[in-house]
């Protein structure tokens, strides 16, 4: 339980995502976002008369505050790892979005830098830690599915410059369908089937260039640097096998978004929105056992004495982002790694990078790395902590 002040929060990158982070976090009373800052001073100013942060500053004043306790950290991928070093020198634990670098060499800096400081490091998605995937583990942990042999995963759409004014960096080197979508997929993989021992894969470049469809710089053409279809198969340490194809190159799809497949039956993550089968917290799940003749839904919980409560600290919001800073502002108070820890994003970065660079290497590449696979979040989460926090005032 969350006893004494809130933990405090310094906001680096105001873009768009910096919305929903700063909308979430107001409705967690452990969290306190005490100051946020931008390249953009305008953009940053606008977001903190918004949701409420009461300071805005430089980079420099935020990482040097030392009344913070942890950077969240939303800039683009490019400076992910440079910003949460900065930070771990500043004595600040991090939380980044999503990846955790752009290359292994430079998000091993980043956890050795945490590990030389005794500090944490938390990395996007905590997608895995919503109702949906907390539903779908708990029922693989109760063996609805018997042994899990394999899974599928499936993201076919037709880019971002359809609905972003800026794309550029989704097409540039570090961006790519499979590192901005792939880390969605990959930890939920990783969640419910254990490690990964080896992946291989294929990818194309499409076409040279995109021409922006949203925003000021509408028809605007930009170059395409990155490969933009890509299809890869993945080996887990438990011996299951899995496929997934990642592509801004899809117009419309009917596959489901994510299946896993056990020796006794199937759970099946259905979407009708093609880029959010791993990427929302809730939604419908479906399971069909060798008992039954056809699907079954699993219902979404209803109350604090079911299952799964993480999803319930929004109503059931499907973008509950955020929620991995929040366990690791708990984790720092119980001496214990996040869920969504940067272990946990190395794991999945190098398995990405495995793939992009699998056609090179003449196949199969192993992963040097191993990762704990995240507990699931305690029916407590976080039922009780309003109440403690409400004493302790």
């Amino acid at each position: 339980m969350w006893k004494g002040e809130p933990f405090r929060v310094g906001l680096v990158g105001t873009g768009r995502i910096s919305s929903i982070y700063l909308k979430n976090c107001a409705s967690f009373p452990e969290i306190d976002v005490v100051a946020c800052a931008s390249l953009n001073r305008a953009e940053a100013e606008a977001q903190a008369k918004a949701f409420g942060v009461p300071r805005v500053c430089s980079v420099d004043d935020v990482l040097s505050d030392p009344d913070i306790d942890a950077i969240l950290n939303l800039t683009i991928p490019a400076a992910h790892a440079e910003i949460c070093e900065r930070a771990l020198a500043a004595d600040k634990h991090v939380y980044s979005e999503k990846p955790l670098a752009t290359s292994l060499e430079d998000a091993r800096g980043v956890l050795d830098s945490a590990a030389d400081k005794g500090l944490l490091v938390g990395n996007a998605p905590d997608t895995f830690l919503g109702g949906r995937w907390q539903t779908v583990r708990k029922l693989i942990d109760d063996g609805l599915i018997g042994k899990p042999i394999g899974a599928m995963a499936f993201v076919g759409t037709r880019g971002v410059e359809r609905h972003n004014p800026n794309p550029d960096f989704y097409y540039q080197h570090g961006g790519g369908p499979l590192l901005d979508l792939g880390p969605y997929y990959l930890t939920a993989m990783v969640f419910l089937l254990g490690p990964i021992a080896r992946v291989s894969g294929v990818g194309r470049r499409s076409f040279d260039t995109r021409t922006i469809e949203f925003g000021p710089r509408h028809g605007e053409e930009i170059p395409v640097e990155v490969e933009t279809h890509s299809l890869s198969t993945i080996e887990f340490e438990s011996g299951a096998i899995a496929s997934m194809t990642i592509s801004f190159d899809i117009w419309d799809s009917d596959t489901p978004r994510f299946e896993v497949y056990g020796e006794s039956g199937t759970i099946c993550i259905p979407d009708p929105d093609p880029v959010h089968g791993a990427n929302i917290f809730g939604g419908p799940i479906w399971y069909r056992t060798r008992a039954q003749s056809r699907w079954e839904v699993q219902p979404r919980p209803q109350g604090r004495d079911e299952w799964l409560v993480a999803e319930n600290v929004h109503s059931y919001n499907d973008d509950s982002r955020g929620l991995g800073l929040l366990d690791l502002a708990y984790a720092s108070r119980e001496g214990r790694q996040p869920r969504a820890s940067g272990e946990l994003a190395y794991h999945v970065l190098e398995a990405m990078q495995g793939i992009l660079s699998a056609p090179e290497r003449g196949g199969y590449v192993d992963l040097l790395s191993s990762c704990q696979v995240p507990d699931p979040l305690p029916v407590q989460f976080p039922s009780e902590r309003v109440v403690e926090m409400s004493n302790a005032s």
